[in-house]
């Protein structure tokens, strides 16, 4: 028996061992049965999923946590399809992932076929570079391209079809070395001009986004606030680059009313924006006139925007920015001691929903529960719901990318099998997610996907019997609300089911040390906690009645 020539199959695992790839996030179809199966005789791990959209989630929270792109894998067709969504999302969110996935063979790409769906026009509009591997030859080149351009300033997503034929077919050529960009220094002269700016502003203030926490910037930020006594704020993606126990911090912006946070940018006359990135949130939020200079440091221009007018921008790595833009200003006359008010307030709402008794329970003592059962360094993924605003607003981050959130596409129910990636990408770390009872259930399935793997994490699931960030959004603007409600299941029982640890809460002191519990068990655990949401209407009853006496 002679041996059989290397397939293309094993040196796209090649390929991808020779990027730094660990696990692959998947499903196998029967197109893929050859790569499949040279993952399986690699140094990389095949994560079989129960959905190729929690294989999608799972990926790309691996990318955010590690910098390096999660990779994803599907058939063809439908399984090529269903990883749209968390491929999509990784994208809007500048995350590095790369999806791959099977295609019907070149020899039957020409006509109607069996699960023939032009799958590279479906997913240009969602990534960086989408494209088919025509031929064999082509895959050390392309694989090298799909990391390169996922991981490079601004990461996203990118996509590989891989025609059956091919992936059988013999190899071609070997991978490429892999280089890695050095950070670039700041433009003297737009550093002078940058600094020319802060020194006139009487009131300037940080809003510090997602490409700052990339960056790793959150030590310059910490000295080019404090050295020039400037207060920060984050976007929901940047919570965490500053710490919001630190007497600077401001808290972060995104709510979709005009909060505490927002008046700090109501009394500012130039904002230094430090990695932020317009889809986090609209700018017309922090600049309604669009009069507020603005000073843009990131790796790439901002997008063009009319309540985005860039007086300056320096285009650099944004740490050596920071740095540099400090020691060009000097010296300027500090704030006044004492504690902002803004950060009063939010401590205040905080300290108050701490103490609220009602059952069921108020999302302010949700937050703070959930926030003392954590350590900093223990990561929170927050999903899309009326939940996301109130921990968005209120819970306390200290480091970045321990408290994520979906803030560029808001897709529902990625956290379940986000966490999967993320205890895969941080193991020491404690993870929880916040689930509201809607997002749950659509990807509640990576449940076994997790139990399988050994890994444990808490899913802490706000239970409301409805989509309670639509029936707000109702209520607000029609003033009441329809086609909302659900019925669920029983979640104790759904969860023991799987062979998880199900808790269901009755009371408001139960929620604490149920959270404590959970966090030390060495499995997945599942905490059902009713929330009323009546508070929903009750904080913007008293947002409505703050004024610009606050500035």
């Amino acid at each position: 028996m002679t041996n059989s020539p290397r397939s293309t199959a094993a040196l796209i695992v090649e390929c991808l061992e020779n990027e730094g790839v660990t696990h692959v996030f998947g499903i196998p179809g029967e197109e893929n049965i050859r790569l499949v199966d040279a993952i399986s005789r690699s140094s990389i791990r095949y994560v079989l999923a129960r959905h190729e959209q929690g294989a999608s989630f799972m990926a790309e929270v691996y990318g955010r946590l590690t910098g390096r792109a999660g990779v994803c894998s599907a058939t063809l067709g439908p399984g090529a399809i269903n990883l749209l969504l968390g491929t999509a999302d990784a994208t809007t969110n500048s995350t590095p992932l790369i999806a791959l996935s099977a295609q019907v063979g070149m020899n039957r790409s020409f006509k109607e076929s069996h699960q023939g769906v032009d799958l590279v026009p479906m997913f240009a509009p969602a990534v960086k570079w989408s494209a088919l591997v025509a031929t064999p030859g082509a895959v050390p080149e392309m694989i090298r391209k799909a990391f390169k351009l996922a991981q490079t300033e601004r990461p996203g997503a990118v996509y590989l079809a891989i025609p059956e034929d091919v992936e059988q077919a013999a190899a071609q050529g070997e991978p490429l070395p892999v280089n890695v960009p050095r950070p670039d220094e700041p433009s003297p002269g737009q550093v002078d001009r940058a600094a020319a700016l802060l020194r006139a502003a009487r009131s300037p203030v940080v809003l510090a986004g997602h490409g700052a926490a990339r960056a790793g910037a959150g030590p310059a930020l910490r000295r080019f606030a404090e050295s020039l006594g400037i207060p920060v704020a984050t976007t929901f993606h940047g919570k965490g680059v500053f710490p919001d126990d630190h007497p600077l911090a401001l808290g972060a912006v995104g709510f979709m009313r005009h909060d505490y946070v927002n008046f700090g940018f109501d009394r500012a006359d130039l904002i230094i924006a430090v990695g932020y990135e317009l889809q986090e949130f609209d700018p017309a939020r922090i600049n309604p006139q669009g009069d507020t200079k603005i000073i843009h440091l990131h790796r790439f221009p901002a997008e063009v925007d009319a309540h985005y007018d860039v007086a300056v921008g320096l285009h650099s790595d944004i740490g050596r920015s920071l740095d540099a833009l400090a020691a060009a200003v000097g010296p300027r006359t500090p704030a006044a001691p004492g504690e902002d008010p803004i950060r009063a307030l939010l401590a205040a709402e905080l300290a108050r929903g701490q103490r609220d008794d009602r059952f069921p329970l108020a999302p302010a003592r949700i937050v703070a529960d959930t926030r003392a059962a954590l350590r900093r360094e223990d990561i929170v993924l927050v999903d899309t719901g009326a939940l996301k605003m109130w921990m968005a607003r209120l819970y306390p981050t200290y480091e970045p990318n321990t408290c994520l959130i979906s803030n560029g596409l808001s897709t529902m129910a990625w956290t379940v099998p986000g966490a999967i990636g993320a205890k895969i990408a941080r193991p020491d770390c404690r993870v929880l997610v916040a689930t509201g009872d809607g997002a749950f259930l659509m990807n509640s399935q990576e449940i076994e996907t997790a139990l399988r793997l050994g890994l444990a994490f808490v899913i802490l699931i706000w239970v409301d019997d409805a989509y309670g960030l639509i029936s707000w959004k109702m209520d607000l603007e029609i003033g009441h609300n329809v086609e909302v409600s659900f019925g669920n299941p029983d979640f104790v029982a759904y969860a023991e089911s799987f062979g998880a640890t199900g808790y269901r809460i009755t009371a408001p002191g139960e929620l604490l040390p149920t959270l404590r519990t959970a966090l030390a068990a060495d499995t997945v655990s599942v905490i059902a906690c009713p929330v009323d949401y009546s508070a929903n209407l009750e904080l913007i009853e008293s947002l409505g009645d703050l004024d610009e006496s606050l500035s």
